[in-house]
């Protein structure tokens, strides 16, 4: 059987179920932490589970914790929701319910420690963000269901809402992963190499300029001959051109953003 290999040198192999990267270990301060509040904790660690994330939660370089709502549901059946105060459809998510478990999981929390809600209506996440994230200790999240969270639990712990984007989701669990992935390849010593993270997408406030690699030529079409050049003022120059002009093209306010800095 062939090694199993993945891009460049790195390599993954499944070793542990995922939810084995998730039993209790010690809180160490000095570890990134991202404890989440859900009523499905098992769908974690999910994708974060699998590659580098994988690699690195195994590894202790970070650690996730998983609060279920459930456990802190009212009466004989668990009831985590009830109908909207003055009518409406759907559900919402009880004050009573969502209070107790952001309060356990923030019994673990120390330094800058922020808690956040996957939200529609939210902030947009970026790449801000997610560095912002990687500097603090640690950082609780809230998935939503059903309708929303009562407005109260919100105001009480100053939750921040933050969004991927304009649309809607059934849930804030997708999201969440999402930004634990964007945020712990952040972290020291996951990713292995920090050029990488220095030259890719948003990292400059410009998109990524093309990448290429072996075959040289592939359905008629060449790699650019000045990235065979050997010449790595005129190869930078020409990524940096490229990158301006994507950047340009598909996401003018990010062009607008990056000129002004000038």
């Amino acid at each position: 059987m062939k090694p199993t290999r993945s891009h460049g040198r790195q390599s993954a192999r499944p070793s542990l179920k995922p939810r084995a990267l998730m039993q209790d270990a010690p809180d160490y301060a000095d570890v990134w932490q991202a404890r989440i509040v859900t009523l499905f904790p098992d769908l974690f660690p999910g994708v974060l589970g699998a590659s580098l994330t994988g690699k690195a939660l195994h590894e202790g370089r970070w650690q996730l914790h998983t609060h279920d709502l459930r456990d802190f549901g009212i009466g004989k059946h668990r009831n985590v929701d009830d109908t909207p105060a003055g009518g409406g459809a759907g559900m919402v998510m009880r004050a009573d319910v969502v209070g107790p478990a952001l309060a356990r999981a923030q019994s673990h929390a120390h330094g800058r420690w922020p808690i956040l809600y996957m939200s529609p209506r939210g902030r947009r996440f970026d790449q801000a963000m997610a560095r912002d994230l990687a500097s603090c200790a640690g950082v609780t999240m809230l998935c939503g269901r059903f309708e929303g969270v009562d407005e109260r639990v919100i105001e009480h712990f100053g939750i921040t809402e933050v969004s991927l984007g304009d649309f809607v989701m059934t849930g804030g669990e997708l999201a969440a992963q999402a930004m634990i992935d964007a945020t712990v390849r952040l972290l020291p010593g996951v990713l292995g190499n920090a050029e990488s993270i220095e030259e890719e997408s948003h990292a400059s406030g410009l998109l990524e300029h093309p990448q290429y690699t072996r075959p040289a030529e592939w359905e008629g079409r060449e790699i650019p001959p000045v990235l065979m050049s050997g010449n790595h003022g005129e190869i930078a120059k020409w990524r940096q051109a490229q990158a301006e002009e994507l950047t340009r093209k598909r996401r003018p306010d990010m062009w607008a953003a990056f000129e002004s800095k000038d």
